[in-house]
């Protein structure tokens, strides 16, 4: 029988909230059929399920713990995944509460060696990246989720195994009051690095895992008062060819990640001795002197760049870190995680509620898994430099390091590749461009935000459906109209378009005719998550409308 943590994790900041297990339909006798379950309420499997909500669909949201994550884990959310939160309609506390940054600095013995500044301007809401710990995110999340009924979320409730038939699946859970199961039309696996769903169906990942070990420290301090940008060490005198990272979040915690020495034992490595030795270096080290503070959790971890081939098995589907396993040099993990779900959610809504065939969801795998492979080469050659695996990459790093100094051409190799919105280029459901672009979004990429006008900004206006954006000219009404007609959940926005029953309209401001491109007039087609998938010069509604009949039935 599953037992369930229910007795609070310590913490020198947060308080853990016990969530109780009550009694499913399903242990009195029901046997309905779920659209969907989804196994593991972290942050991937909340905003999964926010996001299905928000396109119509219902979902069971299934958790093995009784309370939110133990250590702060992911700490920074970046502007594309806070977009995705915008969508998900809980966006606000996140805000509210998070100490937003734009910059990095390296430091190689004791010396600034290179400075990244990431692509921040006026028309964005959100900034670059939003440092808060993992155990608020969830919290924000679940406050979300009692607002929104149709998300059932059913805490102490582990998965166990599953069978499919040829309309779904059947899968077998454990509570602490015994087992039961649940059918559903699709399951959903967003149980983490060491999921259950894909070690019962015995799925193996492809890719690199490393032989270093890192160790994470969270601990309070008032003391420690630095700016909130993203510090690494190279090469501290009291760890030789390894590094420390820095990243500030709220209620003065911090979080300190270093590489131990090869061949320390992990378990020495937790020793609060050999942390406590270990913090006080690093803080003489950035401040200069030690300062009060207070340990809250520390765990090690090795990076790994792997992925499954495929994340569509059957009537189950992969999302986040139980989909794949990439190094959080670059913040990639939870953050790949949310476009995930992003892109599978409204692919499965369409699915369920009878838009597009099940064909659709080969699209998601499709455009996911080349993401994450995409992620892997990229943070493969970060990794390969925070965790060098043979001494051939030591001496280069140590060579890298020692001509940053002087050299401009060997700073960019520092550069630690922050996790970005993946192109979905080579997508089927992108339409041929007939009329060439001198600019703009081309297909496949995600769409860019403006602003408006004061507080007001252009996605604020997209829900979590298509969107036509019409860009400058005139057009005939009508035509929108025969579309929105066919395409109920269509909305069409007119910047600067004067067109005849649009859900909004605005003045195009000079932002927009440059960063799509436009010379004149243009028709752009938005999928839900935000990706274009079209775009035609000039207002062409119905050239849209034949791209949307060929993704929708």
């Amino acid at each position: 029988m599953h037992n369930p943590r229910t007795t609070p994790r310590f913490s020198v900041f947060y308080d853990y909230r016990i969530h109780p297990f009550r009694r499913p339909p399903e242990m009195e006798g029901a046997a309905p059929r779920h659209d969907v379950v989804i196994v593991g309420a972290g942050p991937v499997g909340m905003v999964l399920a926010l996001l299905l909500a928000r396109a119509g669909v219902a979902s069971v949201l299934i958790e093995a713990e009784a309370q939110v994550s133990l250590g702060s884990r992911a700490v920074a959310l970046t502007r594309r995944s806070m977009e995705i939160v915008q969508q998900a309609r809980a966006d606000a506390p996140f805000v509210e509460n998070g100490y937003g940054w734009s910059s990095g600095r390296s430091f190689y013995a004791g010396r600034e060696v290179f400075r990244m500044a990431l692509p921040d301007d006026p028309d964005e809401r959100f900034p670059p990246v939003l440092n808060n710990s993992q155990q608020y995110w969830e919290e924000y999340l679940i406050d979300a989720i009692a607002r929104e009924p149709l998300v059932d979320l059913r805490w102490q409730t582990a998965f166990h195994s599953l069978a499919e038939d040829g309309e779904g699946v059947t899968a077998r859970l454990d509570t602490p009051e015994g087992e039961y199961d649940i059918r559903a039309r699709w399951l959903v696996a967003a149980d983490g690095g060491r999921s259950a769903v894909r070690h019962f169906l015995g799925l193996r990942m492809e890719g690199q895992a490393y032989a270093g070990k890192f160790v994470i420290t969270d601990f309070v301090s008032a003391d420690f008062d630095m700016p909130t940008e993203r510090l690494c060490y190279f090469d501290p005198d009291w760890n030789p060819g390894n590094n420390v990272l820095v990243h500030r979040q709220p209620n003065n915690v911090w979080r300190f990640d270093y590489r131990l020495p090869d061949g320390e034992d992990p378990e020495e490595a937790l020793k609060p001795e050999t942390i406590a030795l270990r913090t006080r270096r690093i803080m003489e080290m950035v401040l200069g002197r030690e300062v009060p503070w207070t340990l809250d959790w520390a765990s090690v971890y090795s990076p790994n760049t792997r992925t499954l081939p495929d994340y569509r098995h059957g009537h189950v589907l992969f999302v986040g870190d139980a989909a794949h396993l990439l190094p959080i040099f670059g913040i990639r993990g939870a953050n790949t995680g949310l476009q995930d779900a992003e892109n599978l959610g409204w692919k499965l809504a369409a699915v369920l509620r009878g838009r597009a065939g099940d064909g659709l969801l080969d699209s998601y795998s499709h455009e996911r898994v080349a993401a994450a492979r995409e992620i892997c080469d990229e943070a493969g050659k970060s990794t390969r430099l925070m965790d060098p695996p043979t001494r051939g990459y030591r001496v280069m790093r140590a060579v890298i390091l020692s001509f940053a100094y002087t050299e401009d051409f060997c700073r960019p190799m520092l550069h630690w590749r922050t996790s970005r919105p993946h192109d979905h280029a080579d997508s089927v459901l992108n339409a041929p461009e007939s009329d060439p672009f001198a600019g703009g979004i081309a297909p496949g990429s995600v769409a860019r935000n403006l602003r408006l006008g004061p507080g007001e900004y252009l996605f604020d206006h997209f829900g979590y459906g298509f969107t036509l954006l019409l860009i400058g000219g005139a057009a005939d009404g009508a035509d929108a109209a025969a579309l929105k007609a066919r395409w109920p959940d269509l909305r069409v926005v007119a910047l600067g378009a004067a067109v005849t029953g649009a859900d909004v309209g605005r003045p195009a401001p000079a932002t927009a005719f440059e960063k799509y491109g436009v010379e004149g007039a243009a028709t752009y087609l938005l999928r839900p998550d935000l990706h274009v998938c079209g775009r035609w010069q000039g207002l062409a509604p119905e050239a849209a409308g034949a791209a949307l009949a060929r993704i929708l039935r």
